[in-house]
């Protein structure tokens, strides 16, 4: 069974409503995981309202060259975007109207007052990979294609109903007692454990050290251990968060099975996963070195009723490096 996997957005935010701001940037967090910005309102009675709001990570948006000397505190701005479940006076951005006049997009866009659009990018970086060096197998920095940011088929439906997984009875109801807002397992900079961390959006590469392969992933600076020689016996190790990985090669594809996974989740909306699951990845790049095809197969009886099998791709880019996150949590 082929499904989609997510990201907690909707859970968040509504993406039904868009609503408008106009006002004075108090404050500017130029952070991962998300840039914010506390903007002040003022009503027609003089009434002043702050308005926490955020969007994309640096990682992310710099990358579009969107950068922190573009935003100035008291600068005047008008922001648009879906505001917080929560009813707080929260909202993420999608769009800025600049004081030149001049609108940033964040993602997909349209304009909604300027035809002057100073940057806009999309979510990741562009789809199409380079078709040069293919000596270098996988071993290279990989990049998210904007059409497969996630791990998911080729439609990411932002709506997905968490119900449509196979899941057994006891998943079922830890899904429906798990609290968004109160027991997300990501909150304060706490990374994902396997298999959520591998829908990261941000570079990744692929380092051979010889029996062994590190991936070093962008997403909260984390390093997954890939063992290929002699220290491939999974069964008497440590459970960790990124649980214990080892590797196979079939031809040019790497082959990981993953055990020992201690996280508790399958995702961060509260899908559980036991430390018994069992998850495949194969990573097959093309024989241009273009892009990198996933595919991985989650086992785990105690959730899943039948294996859930998920996929993406990424692309490789030679100006792409993976950078510093430096998760920082908001006071």
């Amino acid at each position: 069974m082929t499904v989609l996997a997510h990201h907690s957005f909707s859970a968040w935010f509504d993406r039904a409503r868009i609503a408008e701001l106009e006002g004075e940037l108090t404050e500017v967090r130029w952070q991962n995981p998300h840039v914010g910005f506390t903007i002040r309102t003022t009503d027609e009675t003089g009434q002043e309202t702050l308005w926490d709001t955020q969007t994309f990570a640096v990682s992310g948006i710099s990358r579009w060259g969107i950068t922190a000397d573009l935003f100035s505190v008291g600068d005047r701005v008008k922001v648009a975007g879906n505001p917080s479940r929560r009813g707080e006076n929260q909202l993420w951005i999608w769009n800025i109207l600049l004081p030149s006049g001049e609108e940033l997009l964040f993602g997909e866009r349209e304009p909604r007052w300027s035809d002057r659009v100073l940057l806009s990018g999309e979510p990741l970086p562009a789809t199409e990979g380079e078709s040069t060096d293919p000596s270098k197998g996988i071993f290279r920095v990989w990049s998210t294609g904007s059409g497969a940011p996630f791990l998911l088929p080729e439609v990411l439906d932002p709506n997905f109903d968490f119900s449509r997984y196979p899941l057994t009875e006891s998943a079922r109801a830890a899904l429906a007692a798990f609290d968004m807002f109160e027991d997300d397992p990501t909150v304060d900079c706490v990374p994902k454990g396997m298999p959520a961390i591998m829908e990261q959006p941000y570079p990744m590469e692929f380092v051979d050290q010889g029996e062994n392969i590190l991936l070093h992933i962008e997403e909260y600076d984390l390093i997954r251990t890939i063992h290929m020689g002699g220290d491939t016996d999974s069964e008497n190790q440590a459970g960790s968060s990124l649980g214990y990985s080892v590797g196979r090669w079939e031809d040019r594809n790497l082959i990981v099975t993953t055990t020992n996974v201690n996280w508790g989740y399958f995702d961060s909306v509260g899908i559980p996963l036991s430390d018994a699951a069992v998850m495949v990845e194969r990573f097959m790049p093309t024989e241009d070195g273009a892009r990198l095809d996933y595919q991985m197969t989650v086992t785990n009886p105690s959730t899943f009723t039948e294996p859930v099998k998920l996929q993406k791709y990424w692309i490789w880019r030679s100006d792409i490096e993976v950078g510093r996150y430096e998760c920082v949590v908001d006071d």
